[in-house]
């Protein structure tokens, strides 16, 4: 019989990380591949991370336009399921030391929060417009390319030491070790032509990445390892800095203070300590430090203390997707599952849209922009806040 070197994972937990992972998926081709024989792989999942032999198989890879390009990486259905195995054990314990006001993949903390908070910044250090504050906007020079993954893993692993205490905690290190190390350009799948890497710049890209450089855009870990990552920069701006005013999305950054000079001493300090301690630049063209009451461009949207709006590109991209799905209806009937996606991608941008002011807007957008014959499949709510399908 063969030596269970990591038994405390049962049978149930891998069952239960199956179940997260299959929200939302389950139409997907992976998930019902995996599905055909469920209860056989998952055992089969089980014992190899048991007797730990479970290593990341091949991921697909694929170029996204919207809202901007990037590199996808999606790892195989299976191993997503380790992915939120892991996660499971540990996201709690990073609830504890992650600062209130980082927004990224957070339960209740999504992109409105963040925008509402630096909002509420802008309005408090400004004195509602009445003093004169100021804005540092700060971005990463390809973030998630440039993460060095040794200092990743000896952050976390001396988290795990530290904050976690079950039983599996050295089998959950070595399957983040596993995760962090894997390499996913290596076998993996293209699932976009080889041209459509031409407009994407070095640095956005895992194939142009250093050795031990970079996590994939795409899976749950490197999104939630991102975040923790800049946890002890977020402490540093709040506690040494002296920084009230402060919000982080992934690696937007805004800071609000009422002193211009302390913004512009503050720019090398934090310069030094993220190429120091993480290894990670600023991108110089993406250092923005203006007057609070001239806004500033943060998740899609331009806030500025009097007001919020929707940002113009996000209304273009509204635009050019009706376009898309306006030539589909020109040149058929759309069935059903068009229809479903055409109502879908509509409902989704005015899903942004409708918590700011952005009536006449969404009532231009959907007036003016959406071809006729969607008319005879679809209907619009009240408020224009929503499309549905008629009857």
């Amino acid at each position: 019989m063969q030596l269970e070197l990591f038994p405390a994972i049962s049978i149930d937990d891998i069952f239960a990380a199956y179940h997260e992972c299959r929200k939302h998926k389950r139409g997907r081709t992976g998930a019902l591949q995996f599905e055909v024989d469920l209860e056989k792989n998952l055992v089969e999942l089980w014992r190899e991370i048991q007797s730990g032999t479970w290593t990341p198989g091949p991921s697909t890879v694929f170029i996204v336009n919207k809202p901007v390009t990037r590199e996808i990486f999606a790892a195989s259905f299976r191993d997503r399921i380790v992915h939120h195995l892991v996660i499971s054990r540990l996201n709690h314990l990073f609830e504890k030391t992650f600062i209130y006001d980082s927004y990224s993949c957070r339960v209740g903390k999504g992109t409105h929060f963040g925008i509402a908070r630096i909002h509420r910044f802008g309005r408090r250090c400004s004195q509602n417009g009445a003093v004169r504050a100021w804005t540092l906007k700060i971005d990463i020079r390809g973030y998630f390319m440039h993460i060095n993954r040794n200092i990743l893993f000896t952050k976390l692993s001396r988290f795990i030491d530290k904050q976690y205490h079950a039983p599996d905690k050295e089998q959950i290190k070595e399957l983040c070790r596993l995760i962090i190390f894997n390499d996913p350009t290596e076998n993996c799948i293209r699932h976009s032509p080889q041209d459509s890497w031409r407009g994407l710049p070095a640095d956005k890209s895992l194939f142009s990445a250093a050795k031990n450089r970079g996590l994939p855009i795409g899976n749950l870990t490197s999104q939630i390892f991102a975040n923790f990552y800049l946890n002890e920069f977020d402490h540093f701006i709040k506690s040494q800095c002296g920084i009230r005013f402060y919000g982080r999305y992934v690696d937007d950054c805004v800071i609000i203070h009422h002193s211009k000079s302390f913004l512009t001493r503050l720019i090398p300090k934090l310069r030094h300590y993220l190429m120091s301690e993480l290894g990670l630049t600023l991108h110089p063209r993406k250092i923005y430090l203006q007057p609070c009451g001239r806004g500033v461009k943060f998740l899609g949207c331009f806030i500025k203390p009097s007001h919020i709006v929707v940002h113009h590109r996000t209304v273009t991209n509204f635009t050019r997707s009706l376009s898309v799905h306006n030539a589909l209806a020109f040149d058929h009937k759309p069935d059903k599952q068009e229809t479903d996606a055409f109502i879908s991608s509509v409902n989704s941008y005015l899903g942004i849209m409708k918590h700011y002011k952005t009536y006449k807007k969404r009532q231009a957008v959907l007036l003016n922009h959406i071809s006729p014959f969607w008319y005879n499949h679809i209907d619009l709510s009240a408020g224009y806040c929503k499309i549905q399908r008629k009857g």
